[in-house]
C-alpha cells in the first residue's frame, strides 16, 4: 500500500512537474557554469604570532590588574571595524577585503582558568604574498598599539573616577563625624552619668526622699487628727472659723448684738414686744446681725484680694465665737495642713523625678547603641575614603609601569597554500543531486500550499476529527468513451463499482431507516462529483427495488439527465413554477434502469431562490416523499449560492460529496461547522474519486443471441411503465 505521502507527492508532480524540472535545470546549469570555470590563482597564507607581555617589575598593584584584564581581548575588539579602517587606509587595501581574509585564533583557558598558550596566532590569506604580510604587519602593529590606548584608557578612567568620587566621599565623612559630634553634645552628659553611677543614685535619693516625705506626712496627719478631736472642728472649719473670730468689725457687730439682747432681756419684764422701745431694740439686733452677715460673706468671700473661705454664713455667731485658746489651736491647724499640701507636693515632684530618671536609664542602651553607629558610620566613611585615597595614590604610580598587554613575538611569514584541482564530473553531479532535491521540494511545497486534500486519508481524517460520519469511498469511474457533457453512470447492473454505491445505499438505510426519505446531496465547491454521485446513488436504489426518484435542483447549471439516456422537454425553461406545479408533467423514466425516475432540471434560471422556496417545490416534493420510497435531491455547490439551505428543509438530511485534489479542506472545514452548528441535519460525507483499484472481470460473451420475442416482451414492459409513469 503507497503511503499517503507518497501519493500526495505523486499528485503534485502531475501538477507542477515542469515547475520541479525546470527548477532542477537551473540548479545543473549552475553547477555546469561552476564547474567550467578557470582554476583559481596560487594563494598565500601569511600567519604571524602575538604574544602577551608585561612590565618586568611592578611596584603598583593597579598596574598589574590593568596588564592582566589587557589579556582578556577578544577577536571582536582586536578585529574591529576602527582597527580594520586604519589598516585599510595605510595598505590601500578594502576594509572588507580585509575583514574577510584575516583570522584569529586565541589560546584557550583551562579549568582553573589561565591561558595554556601565551601566544595569538594571527592568520592573512591573498593571492599577493608581499602584500599579505604588509597587511598582516600593519595589523599586529596596530593590535599591539590598541592593547596599550586600552590599558592606559583604562587607568585614566580609573584616575577619573576616583576624582570624581573623592569629594563626595569627604563630604560624607564630615557628615558623618558632625552627625557624632552633635550626639556628644545632646546625650554625652545623660551616658557619662549612667557610665559614673550618678544616675542610679539620683534614682536612690529620690526614692529616700520620697519615703522621709511620706514619714513627716504621716506625723502632720497625727497632729492634726488630735487638734480636731480638741476642737471638734476640721480644718476647713477651724480656719473659716479663726478668720471670722479674728475679724474686728465682726467681733464688735457681735458686742452690739449682745448689748441689745441683754437690754431686750431686761425690758421683755417690764415692756410688751409692741412697745416703741422694743420695737426699737428689736430694730437695732435686726440691723447689727444684717450688718454681720454682710461682713461675714465679705471675709468668706475674700473681698476681691483673698481667696474665699468654704464656709456657711448663717452660723457666723457660732463660727465666730472662738476664744484666744482655741483660736490659736484653729490657727495651728491650719498651718498644719498647709505643711501638709507643701509636703505633697513635693512628693509628687519626687515621684515625677524619679520617673524622669528612670526613662533615662531606660534609654541609655539605645543611646549607646545608636552612639556606636554613629562611630561605626564615621568609620566605614573614613575607610573607604582613604582607601580611595591609596587607589588614587597607587593608580597615579601606575602611570609610569602601564604598557600595552600584547606584543609581537613572530613577525609575518608568507606560506603557499596547496589548492586541489577541481573535478568537473563531481561538480555535476552534486549540481544534479542538489537540483533533484531543490526540483523536488519545490513540487512538494507547491502541492502542500494549494490547499487541497490530496489523498482520501486526508478527508478522512479531517471528517473523523469533526464527528462527521463517513458513509462511503467511491472510485474514480472511467470517462475515456463519454461525451464531454455526459456523466459516467451505472447503468449496466454487472458494473463493478455499482457495489460501492450499494454500499453508501446501505449505509444511509443504516444510520435512518426508513426514516430517511428525502436525501440532500451537496458539495462544498464544482467539480466534486455530486452529480454522479446523486445519479450513482438512485441507480443502486432502484436495482435494490426501491421505487427512486432523482429531482435536479440545481438551476445554476445545464441538466445532466443525457447521462441517463432521459431528454427533458425544451418548453419548461419558459415557465419553472408551472413546471414544478405537478409530479406527473415533470417526472421522467429512466429507460435503461427499473424502478428510476427523474425530474430534470430546467435550466439556468436567474431567480433559482425565488423558485427553491415555493409553494410548487414545497408540494412536488411532498408528493414525492409520499410516492417514492427514497427522494435524492441533487442541488448546486455551497460555494455558489444558498439553494442548498432553501431547500433543506424539505429533506431529511444532507450529505456532504468531497473529492481529492479539489476540496479545500477550509472551505470543506467552515461547511461542516456551519451545517453542525445551525443543526441542519448533516447526515455525513462521502468521498468521491477516491484511489481505489476496482477489479473489472472479464466480459462473458453469451452463447446464444437473444431471442426476438424476449426483446419485444421486454420494450413493452417499459413502454407500459412509461404510460403508468405518465398517470400518476
Amino acid at each position: 500500500m503507497t503511503p499517503p505521502i507518497v501519493k500526495k507527492y505523486l499528485i503534485a508532480f502531475e501538477k507542477y512537474k515542469w515547475i520541479g524540472i525546470a527548477s532542477f535545470g537551473l540548479v545543473v546549469a549552475g553547477s555546469t557554469v561552476v564547474a567550467i570555470q578557470p582554476e583559481p590563482q596560487a594563494s598565500y597564507l601569511v600567519e604571524g604570532t602575538l604574544t602577551y607581555s608585561g612590565p618586568p617589575i611592578s611596584f603598583s598593584k593597579t598596574a598589574f590588574d590593568i596588564l592582566q584584564q589587557g589579556k582578556e581581548l577578544t577577536e571582536q575588539v582586536l578585529l574591529s571595524d576602527q582597527v580594520i579602517t586604519e589598516v585599510a587606509d595605510k595598505v590601500k587595501v578594502k576594509p572588507k577585503t580585509i575583514a574577510s581574509k584575516v583570522n584569529i585564533k586565541l589560546p584557550s583557558k583551562n579549568k582553573s582558568g589561565n591561558f595554556e598558550s601565551p601566544f595569538i596566532l594571527v592568520y592573512y590569506q591573498d593571492t599577493d604574498a608581499n602584500r599579505g604580510r604588509d597587511v598582516l604587519g600593519e595589523l599586529m602593529k596596530v593590535m599591539v598599539r590598541l592593547s596599550s590606548d586600552i590599558n592606559s584608557g583604562r587607568l585614566k578612567a580609573i584616575i577619573t573616577k576616583i576624582n570624581d568620587l573623592l569629594p563626595q566621599a569627604k563630604r560624607e565623612l564630615q557628615a558623618a563625624e558632625n552627625k557624632l559630634e552633635q550626639y556628644d553634645r545632646q546625650e554625652r552628659p545623660a551616658l557619662l552619668a549612667a557610665e559614673s553611677g550618678s544616675l542610679l543614685s539620683g534614682i536612690s535619693a529620690s526614692q529616700n526622699q520620697q519615703r522621709a516625705i511620706q514619714l513627716t506626712i504621716s506625723g502632720i496627719d497625727a497632729q492634726l487628727r488630735s487638734l480636731e478631736d480638741k476642737l471638734g472642728l476640721t480644718v476647713g472649719q477651724a480656719y473659716v472659723s479663726s478668720a471670722l473670730s479674728a475679724d474686728p468689725i465682726i467681733g464688735n457687730l457681735r458686742s452690739q448684738i449682745y448689748q441689745v439682747e441683754s437690754q431686750i432681756a431686761v425690758l421683755r419684764k417690764d415692756l410688751r414686744p409692741e412697745h416703741p422701745t422694743m420695737i426699737q431694740l428689736q430694730r437695732q439686733k435686726e440691723a447689727s446681725e444684717e450688718l454681720l452677715q454682710q461682713r461675714a460673706a465679705e471675709v468668706l468671700g475674700g473681698g476681691g484680694m483673698a481667696a474665699p473661705l468654704r464656709g456657711n454664713v448663717m452660723g457666723i455667731r457660732t463660727q465666730s465665737s472662738l476664744d484666744p485658746t482655741r483660736q490659736a489651736l484653729a490657727n495651728q491647724m491650719v498651718g498644719l495642713q498647709t505643711q501638709r499640701e507643701t509636703l505633697e507636693q513635693q512628693f509628687k515632684q519626687q515621684i515625677q523625678q524619679e520617673a524622669q530618671l528612670r526613662r533615662e536609664s531606660a534609654l541609655i542602651p539605645n543611646k549607646q547603641l545608636e552612639r556606636s553607629r554613629l562611630e561605626q558610620a564615621v568609620g566605614l566613611k573614613k575607610a573607604i575614603y582613604d582607601q580611595m585615597q591609596a587607589k588614587l595614590i597607587d593608580a597615579k604610580a601606575a602611570e609610569a609601569e602601564t604598557v600595552g598587554s600584547l606584543s609581537i613575538a613572530k613577525p609575518p611569514v608568507p606560506m603557499p597554500v596547496p589548492t586541489k584541482p577541481k573535478s568537473v564530473p563531481l561538480t555535476l553531479a552534486i549540481g544534479g543531486f542538489l537540483g533533484a532535491v531543490i526540483g523536488g521540494g519545490v513540487i512538494f511545497l507547491l502541492g502542500s500550499l494549494e490547499g487541497t486534500f490530496k489523498t482520501k486519508e486526508d478527508i478522512r481524517d479531517s471528517l473523523k476529527q469533526r464527528d462527521v460520519l463517513l458513509l462511503g469511498e467511491l472510485p474514480l469511474m472511467p470517462v475515456d468513451d463519454l461525451e464531454p457533457e455526459d456523466l459516467p453512470v451505472l447503468l449496466s447492473p454487472d458494473s463493478p463499482y455499482l457495489e460501492f454505491y450499494e454500499k453508501f445505499r446501505s449505509n444511509l438505510r443504516r444510520i435512518g431507516g426508513n426514516k430517511i426519505k428525502v436525501i440532500l446531496i451537496t458539495s462544498v465547491s464544482s467539480q466534486e462529483g455530486k452529480t454522479v454521485s446523486a445519479y450513482n446513488l438512485g441507480i443502486a436504489s432502484a436495482l435494490a427495488g426501491k421505487r427512486t426518484l432523482i429531482i435536479e435542483t440545481d438551476l445554476r447549471s445545464p441538466s445532466r439527465a443525457s447521462s441517463l439516456n432521459v431528454v427533458p422537454d425544451s418548453y419548461v425553461h419558459i415557465e419553472p413554477l408551472h413546471y414544478y406545479s405537478n409530479l406527473s408533467d415533470c417526472i421522467r423514466l429512466v429507460p435503461d434502469v427499473e424502478n428510476l425516475y427523474i425530474i430534470p432540471s430546467i435550466g439556468l434560471v436567474r431567480q433559482s431562490a425565488a423558485v427553491m422556496e415555493s409553494n410548487e417545490m414545497r408540494r412536488l416534493i411532498q408528493d414525492a416523499r409520499e410516492r417514492y420510497d427514497l427522494v435524492i435531491l441533487d442541488t448546486n455547490p455551497l460555494s455558489t449560492s444558498n439553494d442548498p439551505l432553501l431547500i433543506q428543509p424539505y429533506s431529511d438530511g444532507i450529505v456532504l460529496v468531497a473529492r481529492p485534489n479539489y476540496t479545500q479542506e477550509n472551505m470543506l472545514a467552515e461547511a461542516i461547522d456551519q451545517l453542525v452548528e445551525a443543526e441542519l441535519g448533516l447526515l455525513g460525507a462521502i468521498i468521491n474519486g477516491a484511489d481505489i483499484r476496482v477489479s473489472i472481470p472479464e466480459p462473458i460473451e453469451p452463447l446464444l443471441p437473444p431471442e426476438p420475442e424476449l426483446e419485444l416482451e421486454v420494450m413493452q414492459q417499459k413502454e407500459d411503465i412509461s404510460t403508468i409513469a405518465g398517470k400518476n
